[in-house]
């Protein structure tokens, strides 16, 4: 492919930077009302988000000895952290989360060598399942925040539904009718829509874009000294695994692309990257990240394969993160906006989920089985977490978590029943989201 200009470079840039926008803020966006944090730091929350966006992603872009899988690849908070995050936070607070997500990095980067081969435990079935029991967990925080959002005098209000309404039936049009770029972005687009309706509506609050200020200076453990709890550490460890499993998808989706071969070697490099950028990600108060199945979709549609585009975006990523006023703006966007967004964000996963697990033999009594315990098991769990109340403290952040025991019973009960799986069916996971549609951060691969 001939050399791009510097023009050019800069525009394809922006442009993955806009494709991958709003499910990156939205992670941040979901988790700080839900754990208790003000406006302003959900602003804070948003900026360090698109600073350790960035550094990851030059992290794996760029690479160095030893880590970095040195393709096309945008890496960004993952969806399937959403759950966990608020679970872990909502009992630890923040600094409980970041500490978890500092020590899963680096528990990912030492096993970098191992998750590769640990791999034919994780075939769609599993992998589908897993993403189905965190779509239909997330799904309640989507029509809480579309009634209004928990605690507000006005939850329930028919305005908030039609708000919502709107802007989910805004979606459909975008991502309907609507082709390339402007469909891949269609979800950033019926959020603004949204908002604006709000506006005249005198819905939106803009006091959070007023007050932030134009340039500020990202500080290291701005919420506090992490904390690390190891019910916590379990909990984000497995997510982390999780998210693993699903870039080695990407990243064999990326080599094909690109006319790369992805051997073991690159493989570990990759997800080392990953567990570094946990770590720095932790540092910088943010979450696990993995590689954005949307920009993937991007560099098929335009068929830009060059590195130094995505470098481009990381750069941006890493200016935003110091401009508060950015993140201000999209501060602005009203909860029912957001619900309404969210319900085809976290549908996405659904779609995936249901994607994947068709790929198994589900005339197969055994897949039949594993399927109805670990799904059943985990949903059960996600319902009533209470259940575990009388149960110690670190217990109840692992057993009453739906997604974490759901996630242990698919992999137990498929390794004994299926044993493992041949490795090459199993790196397909993430093919069917590489759709330059909306698949919004939900790295199934948002």
């Amino acid at each position: 492919m001939e050399k791009l200009g510097k023009l050019n470079t800069l525009l394809l840039g922006l442009q993955h930077v806009c494709v991958m926008y709003g499910g990156a803020v939205a992670v941040p966006l979901i988790v700080g009302p839900a754990i208790g944090l003000t406006q302003e730091q959900i602003i804070y929350l948003i900026s360090f988000d698109l600073l350790a966006c960035g550094i990851v992603t030059l992290l794996q872009v760029i690479g160095g000895k030893g880590f970095g899988i040195k393709l096309p690849a945008l890496m960004a908070v993952s969806f399937i952290v959403v759950e966990p995050v608020i679970a872990i936070g909502s009992v630890h607070s923040i600094t409980g989360v970041l500490g978890a997500v500092m020590v899963s990095g680096i528990i990912v980067a030492i096993l970098s060598g191992v998750i590769g081969k640990l791999i034919p435990y994780f075939p769609p079935l599993v992998a589908g399942s897993v993403i189905l029991i965190i779509g239909v967990s997330l799904m309640p925080v989507a029509m809480k925040n579309a009634a209004g959002g928990v605690g507000s005098p006005t939850f329930g209000d028919p305005m908030n539904l039609m708000l919502a309404c709107f802007t989910l039936v805004s979606f459909l049009l975008l991502n309907t009718l609507t082709k390339g770029f402007l469909k891949a972005v269609s979800v950033l687009f019926a959020m603004i829509l949204g908002t604006i309706l709000a506006g005249f509506l005198g819905m939106v609050d803009t006091s959070g874009f007023i007050e932030a200020s134009w340039f500020t200076m990202v500080t290291p453990f701005y919420f506090g000294v992490p904390t690390f709890d190891f019910s916590s550490i379990i909990t984000m460890t497995i997510i982390s695994l999780i998210i693993a499993v699903e870039s080695i998808g990407v990243f064999l989706t990326l080599g094909e692309v690109c006319g790369k071969e992805i051997t073991e070697k690159d493989v570990e490099k990759g997800l080392r990257a990953e567990g570094i950028g946990s770590f720095i990600s932790g540092i910088f108060n943010s979450f696990n990240h993995s590689t954005f199945s949307q920009n993937v979709g991007l560099v098929l549609l335009t068929k830009v394969t060059q590195r130094s585009v995505v470098v481009t975006a990381g750069c941006i990523l890493i200016f935003l993160a110091f401009v508060p006023k950015v993140a201000g703006l999209t501060t602005m966007i009203p909860l029912p906006v957001l619900g309404g967004a969210m319900i085809p964000m976290f549908g996405m996963l659904l779609s995936a989920a249901l994607g994947m697990i068709a790929k198994a033999d589900l005339s197969k009594p055994s897949n039949q089985l594993t399927i109805a315990l670990g799904i059943g098991v985990g949903l059960a769990v996600k319902g009533v977490p209470e259940a575990f109340d009388k149960f110690p403290e670190t217990v109840q952040l692992i057993c009453g978590n739906g997604v974490v025991m759901g996630t242990i019973t698919l992999v137990v009960l498929n390794a004994i029943l299926n044993g493992k799986t041949n490795p090459s069916i199993t790196h397909h996971h993430s093919i069917p989201e590489i759709q330059p549609s909306m698949s919004q951060n939900i790295n199934i691969h948002p």
